[in-house]
């Protein structure tokens, strides 16, 4: 009798050194923790069970069925990519390799205006594809105006404005984290402040926010963050401007200008935000080359219109003139990154498609085969023009997130922009280990505890006892981005293990195949309207 209650008393004190009633499903143990905060590294020990975080402090006696020695290696929260496009290539590689050997758990697909209009329809679609990586999603109001309107170039009816409110209420009670636009591209460039401030301020009612793909980003940038910044004042939503920048070399520098807009509207109490992806280049459609009123009423219309002459010499007029702006001769800044009519045109600038085709070395020739690639099935761009010294004065603002403004990509498909691939180890081994443009915590922060924040995110985010198991574990000296424009198809290194709602997604360096991800729904809901 006295043995048992001797080996009873030692049980019990076991659990209650450990904190823990039952054995972990991982332990990690020896490592550097950076929990998220910006707080300084410390030595400890992470525990994982039933796809929760059980313990994350100094070094304890855990007892785990899988135990990950992280010895020289750094366990931060898994990565959150606001600012992603995911849409379509779900299916075609669910196991999200690009993302998640770049450190990414979690990403908010529904960008720039386009995302799937029924919420409810898109979560019940992944939940039984099931990916690797976690998914938000915004209300994309591109395609919520497509929904309603067509591609009409002119202001909705009030009718037409009720029933695009209420797709984005029913959104938001689905799950939607906010509404985001896309007023660089059709048909959301048609539409005003007012318009948007209306559905935005829906979004809000459901705790939302708005991200959006400015109206401009280069020489009317100002005017443009200035429309998005009014819209949150008037709409009383956060705002989250998405790949922040400053385009064209005629604008080299500004970022000190824009960025103290920022500044001085949070000093004034605007929730705003911003992301970014640590680059030089650009990546769209082609179309926005076009003039937007051009590109209405869908692609009949388009290839009708670019097939009258003078229409087409407006075209050409508007482009070369454009081109002049930059301080360019030629359109050698344009890279097809995916053309499907012609796979040999993909990695080539509109330049030397130009001289491919036999064409004079003029900006007007190479203007025509803008316009011949746009007849042909249009194409995915991506466009050289920003400044690295604006890159790295934005990257200094605290709050300011990275993000892709990727796809999950299908390897070796297409020579698309390399940040699908390496955003994350470019932050941590560029900009953080060589240059030191910010700190590693500082860096980790941005990545996980400031999206989640701003996001809704609430169970993810931080190294936190309760919060969801997504866990990074990685080599800050090897870390690097390995993707070129070049070569793009390149999975980045130094990433050891990833862990997706507790299970084990990387194993010293490679995809395992498991896919744990989950839909990630918003603050809203299942909220009634009007409800605070």
């Amino acid at each position: 009798m006295i043995k048992l209650k001797l080996i009873y008393f030692f049980l019990l004190m076991l659990i209650c050194h450990t904190g823990l009633s039952q054995q972990a499903d991982v332990l990690i143990k020896n490592g550097r923790i950076i929990d998220g905060t910006g707080n300084s590294w410390y030595y400890g020990y992470v525990a994982i069970s039933k796809g929760k975080i059980v313990y994350a402090g100094k070094p304890k006696n855990i007892p785990a069925e899988k135990i990950i020695d992280a010895t020289g290696l750094i366990v931060s929260p898994g990565f959150i990519d606001v600012h992603t496009h995911i849409e379509g290539d779900e299916a075609k590689t669910p196991t999200a390799n690009n993302f998640i050997l770049d450190g990414v758990t979690s990403v908010v697909t529904g960008n720039c205006g386009a995302s799937h209009v029924n919420i409810q329809k898109y979560f019940t679609y992944l939940d039984s594809l099931k990916l690797s990586i976690n998914v938000a999603t915004l209300i994309g109001h591109n395609d919520v105006r497509k929904e309603v309107m067509g591609t009409a170039n002119r202001p909705p009816t009030q009718a037409e404005l009720q029933q695009m409110e209420a797709l984005v209420a029913k959104a938001m009670k689905d799950g939607a984290v906010g509404l985001s636009t896309g007023l660089i591209y059709i048909p959301g460039t048609y539409s005003h402040a007012a318009e948007i401030v209306a559905l935005a301020k829906i979004a809000a009612q459901y705790n939302g926010l708005y991200a959006t793909h400015m109206r401009d980003e280069a020489d009317s940038v100002v005017q443009a963050i200035n429309e998005a910044l009014n819209i949150g004042r008037q709409a009383n939503i956060p705002v989250e401007i998405s790949h922040f920048k400053v385009g064209g070399q005629q604008n080299w520098g500004r970022s000190k200008q824009t960025l103290q807009m920022i500044k001085d509207a949070r000093n004034e109490g605007l929730e705003v935000t911003i992301d970014q992806y640590p680059y030089t280049a650009s990546s769209t459609s082609l179309s926005t080359m076009i003039p937007e009123e051009i590109l209405s009423d869908g692609s009949d219309s388009v290839k009708a219109r670019l097939q009258r002459a003078e229409i087409r010499n407006y075209v050409i007029n508007n482009m070369v003139g454009k081109l002049k702006k930059r301080k360019l001769k030629h359109f050698s800044y344009a890279v097809v990154a995916s053309h499907r009519a012609d796979s040999t045109y993909n990695g080539k600038s509109i330049e030397e498609i130009n001289l491919m085709k036999g064409k004079k070395h003029k900006a007007k020739a190479e203007a025509e085969t803008i316009i011949e690639l746009m007849l042909n099935g249009g194409a995915g761009m991506v466009f050289h023009g920003m400044s690295e010294n604006d890159v790295k004065n934005i990257m200094q603002y605290p709050f300011n997130m990275f993000a892709s403004d990727a796809s999950i990509r299908q390897y070796k498909i297409g020579v698309p922009h390399p940040r699908g691939y390496g955003t994350n180890a470019r932050v941590l081994s560029k900009y953080v280990r060589e240059e030191k443009i910010i700190s590693l915590e500082e860096a980790i922060r941005r990545m996980t505890s400031l999206p989640a924040q701003k996001f809704q995110l609430k169970d993810r985010g931080l190294l936190k006892e309760g919060l969801a198991a997504d866990v990074v574990i990685f080599d800050e000296k090897e870390v690097q981005d390995i993707a070129t424009f070049e070569d793009p198809h390149q999975y980045s290194k130094g990433f050891k293990y990833v862990i997706v709602n507790g299970k084990l997604v990387v194993e010293n360096g490679n995809h395992t195949g498991v896919r744990s991800g989950v839909t990630l729904a918003g603050a809203g809901k299942n909220k009634t309207y009007n409800e605070k």
